[in-house]
C-alpha cells in the first residue's frame, strides 16, 4: 500500500525563512498562492511583464514580481505555468537566478521526466501535486479541509527534500487530507496514461461513438445526447461518492445487469491492447516527442481536430439543450 503522510508528519517550520516564488497564477496558481499566504508563509508571485492578471494579484493581497525577478527572490520556485510553457521561462527566467541550495517545485513532472527541464545538480527537484483543481484546493482550505495530493522527489540535494515538500504539502492544506508518495515518473506516465484512454480521450470518443449510433440508427439527437452524455454525471458522481460497487448498487437492477454482462463487449481484449499500446507510447517518451514537436509546429493537428469536433452535432444538440438547465447558468 502506498505510504501517506498528514499534518503530524509535516513541519512548516522548516519554510519559515523561506520566500516562496509561485510561477503563474492560473488554476493552480492562485490555490496556492492565497493558501501558502494564509498558512502564514512569505509568497510573492511571478507574472509575465505586462500580465493582465497583475492587478487581481495585488488585489488578492499578494506581492507580484516579474518571473525573473520572482526567481532570484524566491528560496522555492513553484512552477505553474502551462507544461508547453516549462522550458522556455525556466531557461529564461527561472535558471539564472537559482542559487545552491534552492528548491524548484513541480504540480506535473512531464518536463523533468521527459528533459525537457534539466535542473543544476545543487538544487532540490520536488513536486506536490494536488489531485484537484485549482478552485477545489482553495475552496476546501477555507473550510478547514483539504485535498489529497502526491509528493516526488527527483533530486536531494540539501538531504532535506523531503522535510520541504511535506511542509510546502501542508501550507497548501493537502496534507489536511493525506499526501501519497510517488515518483516523477509514475505521476507523469499514469497521469497521460488516464488522461488519453480514460478521463479525457476514452470518455469523449464512447459519447460520441454512443450519441452516433443512436442517431444513426433513427433516434431524436435530443433523447441521445441526454441518454450518452448528460446523464453521465449522474453514473460518475456515484462513482466518485462510493467507487464502481456503490454505483451499481445505486442504478436500477436492469441497469447493473447491463453493466455486468455488456461493459466487457465494448471495452474488450481489442480495446485494452490499443490501450497497451497507448501507455507504451507514453513510457518510452514517444508521445511527449509528439507534443512537443506539435507545439513547436504551432498546433496544426490539435487545432484542426478541435475544429472538427467542434462542429459534431451532439454540440449543437447540447447547447440548445443545455439552454433550457437555468441550474448551469452562471
Amino acid at each position: 500500500m502506498a505510504k501517506l503522510y498528514y499534518d503530524g508528519d509535516a513541519d512548516m517550520e522548516i519554510l519559515k525563512d523561506k520566500t516562496i516564488a509561485i510561477m503563474g497564477y492560473g488554476s493552480q496558481g492562485h490555490a496556492h498562492a492565497l493558501n501558502l499566504k494564509d498558512s502564514g508563509l512569505n509568497v510573492v508571485v511571478g507574472l509575465r511583464e505586462g500580465s493582465s492578471t497583475w492587478k487581481k494579484v495585488e488585489s488578492d493581497g499578494l506581492r507580484v514580481s516579474t518571473m525573473d525577478q520572482a526567481a532570484k527572490e524566491g528560496d522555492i520556485i513553484m512552477m505553474l505555468i502551462p507544461d508547453q510553457h516549462h522550458k522556455e521561462v525556466y531557461y529564461r527566467d527561472i535558471q539564472p537566478g537559482l542559487e545552491e541550495g534552492n528548491a524548484l517545485f513541480f504540480a506535473h513532472g512531464f518536463n523533468i521526466h521527459y528533459g525537457q527541464v534539466i535542473p543544476p545538480d545543487n538544487v532540490d527537484v520536488i513536486m506536490v501535486a494536488p489531485k484537484s483543481p485549482g478552485h477545489m484546493v482553495r475552496r476546501t482550505y477555507l473550510e478547514g479541509s483539504g485535498v489529497p495530493a502526491l509528493l516526488a522527489i527527483y533530486q536531494d540535494y540539501t538531504g532535506k527534500a523531503k522535510e520541504i515538500g511535506l511542509a510546502y504539502a501542508r501550507g497548501l492544506g493537502t496534507t489536511r487530507a493525506g499526501v501519497i508518495e510517488t515518483t516523477f515518473a509514475e505521476e507523469t506516465e499514469t497521469d497521460l496514461f488516464g488522461e488519453q484512454c480514460v478521463l479525457c480521450g476514452g470518455v469523449t470518443e464512447l459519447i460520441r461513438a454512443g450519441f452516433d449510433i443512436l442517431v444513426e440508427a433513427g433516434y431524436q439527437p435530443e433523447i441521445a445526447y441526454f441518454e450518452c452524455l448528460h446523464e453521465l454525471k449522474l453514473i460518475v458522481d456515484l462513482i466518485y461518492e462510493g467507487g464502481i460497487t456503490f454505483m451499481r448498487s445505486s442504478v436500477s437492477d436492469t441497469a447493473e445487469y447491463g453493466d455486468l454482462t455488456r461493459g466487457k463487449r465494448v471495452i474488450d481484449e481489442h480495446v485494452r491492447k490499443e490501450m497497451e499500446k497507448i501507455l507504451e507510447q507514453v513510457r518510452t517518451g514517444e508521445f511527449a516527442r509528439e507534443w512537443v514537436l506539435e507545439n513547436q509546429a504551432g498546433r496544426p493537428v490539435m487545432r484542426a481536430r478541435a475544429a472538427a469536433d467542434a462542429g459534431h452535432l451532439i454540440e449543437k444538440v447540447g447547447k440548445e439543450l443545455r439552454s433550457m438547465m437555468s441550474w448551469l447558468k452562471k
